[in-house]
């Protein structure tokens, strides 16, 4: 049957272009900052990266003038046939992923400048992952879904693999494609079995769009024990957690975040994690709302699981981009807790963004300091090339020591704030053995990010010993730009404010 000339009436009347105007601004901008690499002068190139960041940092603004102007008319609406939905947690999800993607085009140009390497592509794929992680937070659609998921994940495989010359960066490149495309091979046959179920003529309450995130709730609240639907469900769930890093799914972390470039490590650390971390808070609260109480008690053995191995295995780890990577892998099981507590304690979803606004903070200013102390082997730094730090450059200690504190959850710092919000969230939903694992999981990180601060800090007498040792090699650090002062700042003075003030997030957002 040939849809009639309403229906196509119908359709373009709700593909609503305006509501994805910060999106279409972030591609706008990735153009053309290639095409100002044909247009200028090679002498006249090192605007290309200020522009990146000035562009995104001028559609920040928008959306929050519009947010503030417009008090989010848009909440709750669906637009372009149900594909896209906003709400709180999307304009909460875009100022996110704005923030990311200025700071790792801050944190890249400094890479880049001191290595013989493509510098306008490195820009253009971060500004096309960050335009894909706004819609992929907005998605509410499987097919839009997947699509946003594919072309974050292509930038990513370019970006993790981009120092060519580096057999860690070709090796992480290689470590994420291999199981990355099993994840998404994942995702996409759960799919497929939600489609195939949801959209049986011969069961109740068919779905009319069986993609469409709504028509599948409602055809769960009608189907619950269908197997096909509990499979599907089960796959896309895991192909999610791949892209957080929850157990089992976590085996690439510590190799992908050795091997690529520091910038690249950052942008996988913080604003991946969270993409997957809002992406199944979407999905919980959309298809798969139905299945809470199975889902809550599997989330909360997950998170147990998760929190134990990252911070156990981060304990004897001596490379730091690893010890990132492990760590990383704890926080996302405290990110699981808050998700898990949800159902029963509705506003833990703001303390669930809160922390990742933290993290992002804090992570960022330890990604900064790590650019700054490393040298041309950049994937085989070690805590021991932060010994006197302190020495060398008390500024960049002074942002570690707050950076790694907010990490770990120390007072007065926003890390400690942000875990006190979940642990309270996982008290009232009653996950109490969940609340014990994240204590201890807190006490064993407190020990490994230490141990990094009394090597950048501490110096420690050395030890009598008959034969003199040879001299240590002194920490090198490169001269840190005024730019660079004022970001880093910015950075850890925020995460102090938010330790102390945790209300003025809110006057953000």
């Amino acid at each position: 049957m040939i849809p009639s000339l309403d229906t196509y009436r119908a359709i373009a009347a709700d593909n609503l272009w305006i509501t994805i105007l910060p999106e279409i601004a972030i591609a706008v901008l990735a153009l053309a900052v290639l095409v100002l690499e044909l247009l200028l002068p090679p002498g006249r190139r090192y605007w290309i990266p200020r522009i990146a960041m000035g562009g995104q940092g001028l559609v920040l603004a928008g959306v929050g003038v519009a947010f503030c102007l417009a008090a989010d008319p848009l909440a709750g609406r669906t637009a372009f046939n149900g594909m896209l939905q906003f709400t709180p947690l999307g304009d909460a999800a875009r100022v996110f992923f704005l923030v990311c993607g200025i700071l790792v085009c801050f944190l890249g140009s400094l890479f880049l400048r001191r290595r013989d390497l493509p510098r306008v592509e490195f820009f253009h794929l971060i500004l096309v992952a960050t335009g894909a992680f706004m819609l992929l937070a907005q998605s509410s659609h499987f097919l839009m879904l997947f699509l946003a998921l594919e072309t974050v994940a292509v930038a990513l495989y370019i970006l993790v693999g981009y120092q060519r010359q580096s057999a860690a960066s070709l090796e992480g490149g290689l470590k994420l494609l291999i199981p990355s495309a099993l994840s998404s091979a994942i995702l996409l046959a759960g799919i497929v079995l939600v489609y195939g179920a949801a959209g049986n003529p011969l069961l109740v309450e068919t779905a009319a769009d069986a993609m469409r995130f709504g028509d599948v709730a409602a055809f769960a609240r009608a189907n619950p024990d269908n197997p096909l639907l509990l499979l599907g469900m089960m796959l896309v769930l895991a192909g999610v957690a791949f892209k957080i890093g929850l157990v089992p799914f976590q085996i690439w972390i510590p190799d992908v975040y050795q091997g690529a470039p520091t910038p690249v490590t950052a942008l996988l650390a913080v604003a991946s994690k969270g993409a997957g971390v809002i992406v199944l808070i979407n999905l919980l609260q959309g298809p798969f709302e139905t299945f809470h109480a199975a889902l809550v008690p599997a989330l909360a053995v997950v998170a147990m699981v998760t929190i134990l191995f990252g911070n156990l295995a981060a304990l004897g780890q001596r490379k730091v981009k690893r010890l990132m990577g492990l760590s990383g892998i704890s926080h996302a099981g405290f990110l699981l807790l808050g998700v898990a507590a949800i159902p029963a304690v509705p506003w833990v979803l703001g303390a669930v963004v809160f922390y990742l606004f933290v993290y992002l903070l804090g992570a960022f200013a330890v990604f900064a300091v790590m650019i700054h102390v490393g040298g041309l082997n950049d994937p085989e730094q070690r805590i021991e090339d932060y010994e006197e730090l302190g020495k060398a450059s008390p500024f960049l200690a002074g942002v570690l020591c707050i950076g790694l504190g907010s990490l770990a959850g120390i007072p007065p710092l926003a890390g400690f704030i942000a875990k006190l919000l979940l642990f309270i969230a996982a008290f009232q939903a009653e996950l109490y053995l969940l609340l014990g694992i994240a204590v201890v999981g807190v006490v064993i990180s407190i020990y490994y990010y230490f141990g990094w601060i009394r090597a950048a800090v501490f110096r420690e007498p050395p030890a009598p010993q008959a034969f003199a040792p040879p001299a240590a090699a002194e920490t090198v650090t490169h001269p840190v730009s005024v730019s660079m002062r004022l970001a880093l700042v910015l950075l850890a003075a925020m995460t102090v404010l938010l330790g102390l003030y945790p209300a003025v997030l809110h006057w953000v957002l």
